[in-house]
């Protein structure tokens, strides 16, 4: 890509290294909404069902955004913790704010501990590839399907529930997101880099040239934010009198009262089914992502684990909204352009504005959102995460990838599908060992045939 689009975001001395663009400041913007498909209706389901202050989540989220983007140097996402999410709004009755935060608190202290005593860098190191990578395809892939169930269904996200079809010629109609689909496949491709310019063109090669060309000029196009942006024109197509509905100025940000009933409710129903996630998607996942992305800068898995546990000991008192680090969101933002810190800083400033702006009003307008555009960008992240299952070469690391993804899609749980991954891991490596002595081969040592003629002549 061309370096002069930007020079003073990129050569800026008095910037920090890990917000420099790697790449235009378009793409960077762009990338910034690569994972508000899944940010967006989970805090709005909140907001409807469990009251969350929007402001108090807004100003804690984008302040977790703008020192992550710091800190890492990545588009490292802060997104819901989605089983905490999930609990809180199917059980009955709904959680309460403060058995949420005591959820949180509690996945944060797990995590803190294990990112602190080195104990998640050593899960991290000895964990089978393929095990992760079933992690990985079964949530790009449950991303994936919610995105196609968002686009061709009504939501309630209130009930998590889809409804009837959507009508194909409305302003949140099928047609609608399948022309954004096609845009974004139009300007991003399948998410490549864009090709780089050639110093020598060659005229046999001139038609190559023009389409590397062109290439590099859709690739400039920031099509996830011009997506983004037509679907909030469209809120307000779709209902006008939202502009007298909204209320400017943040609503009042308090602690948290929780009490010790809080904790045991929030920990035993939300947290218990929270830290196996967490642990797999939030850290492991997220890690061994961003060593495929970036191989020179991979995010460490003892960072990350204390990154998440300190956001949310902090956050969680005030009612924010738990949060964590998902490889869907590191997947969704690069997929649309982002390469560096600066994507989630932009992101976190955006949302600093709105909640001092418009307050919790802006619920208003995330409720006429179209759900369609949502599952769009959705649908594209969840992709590019299942797509780093690639790289198993063998058959027996597809066999144990496959098996892991499939039982943690059947059984909705992330934890079983890798209890399973790691228990056939095993048996597959135990039937490797070369043995002798015992019968069917089980043991200890290994001796060869040549070994064992020896001794005998011996």
């Amino acid at each position: 890509m061309s370096t002069t689009t930007t020079p003073l975001l990129r050569h800026n001395r008095w910037l920090p290294s890990s917000i420099k663009l790697k790449t235009t400041l378009f793409s960077e913007l762009s990338g910034a909404v690569g994972d508000l498909g899944t940010y967006i209706p989970i805090v709005l389901a909140l907001s409807l069902v469990n009251n969350l202050n929007l402001t108090t989540t807004l100003i804690f989220t984008s302040l977790y955004n703008i020192a992550t983007g710091l800190l890492f140097g990545l588009p490292m996402p802060v997104q819901p913790m989605k089983s905490i999410a999930a609990v809180a709004i199917s059980a009955s009755p709904p959680l309460t704010i403060a058995q949420i935060s005591a959820a949180g608190l509690s996945v944060a202290a797990v995590l803190l501990v294990l990112g602190a005593t080195g104990l998640m860098s050593v899960l991290y190191r000895y964990l089978p590839l393929p095990v992760v990578r079933g992690v990985q395809l079964s949530q790009g892939l449950t991303f994936a399907f919610s995105a196609v169930k968002y686009i061709r269904y009504d939501q309630d996200l209130a009930k998590s529930k889809s409804g009837p079809a959507r009508p194909w010629f409305a302003l949140d109609g099928v047609a609608i997101a399948l022309a954004a689909v096609l845009f974004l496949v139009l300007t991003t491709g399948a998410g490549d880099d864009p090709p780089p310019p050639q110093q020598e063109e060659e005229e046999e090669n001139e038609n190559r040239v023009k389409v590397r060309r062109r290439l590099r000029v859709l690739s400039t196009i920031p099509a996830a934010l011009i997506v983004f942006l037509f679907g909030l024109v469209l809120c307000f197509v779709r209902d006008p009198s939202i502009f007298g509905d909204l209320e400017f100025g943040p609503s009042k940000i308090s602690l948290v009262k929780i009490t010790w009933k809080d904790f045991k409710v929030g920990f035993v129903s939300a947290a218990i089914p929270q830290i196996p996630l967490s642990v797999l998607n939030s850290v492991i996942a997220v890690c061994k992502l961003s060593g495929d992305l970036f191989p020179e800068r991979e995010a460490s898995a003892m960072h990350v684990s204390v990154s998440v546990g300190l956001m949310n000991l902090v956050g969680c008192w005030f009612g924010a909204m738990p949060c964590c680090h998902g490889a869907g969101g590191l997947a969704g933002q690069y997929r649309f352009g982002g390469r560096s810190g600066a994507s989630v800083v932009f992101l976190g400033i955006a949302k600093l504005v709105l909640a001092l702006v418009f307050g919790n009003s802006l619920g208003r307008i995330l409720n006429e959102f179209p759900i369609g555009i949502l599952g769009v960008l959705l649908l594209f992240a969840g992709i590019e995460l299942a797509m780093a299952a690639r790289d198993m070469n063998t058959k027996q690391e597809s066999f144990v990838m496959l098996v892991c993804a499939a039982v943690s899609l059947t059984g909705s749980s992330a934890a079983l599908g890798f209890f399973v991954g790691i228990i056939l891991y095993l048996f597959l490596k135990l039937r490797e060992l070369e043995c002798g002595g015992f019968p069917f081969g089980f043991c200890s040592s290994k001796t060869t045939k040549s070994e064992e003629h020896d001794s005998l002549i011996a």
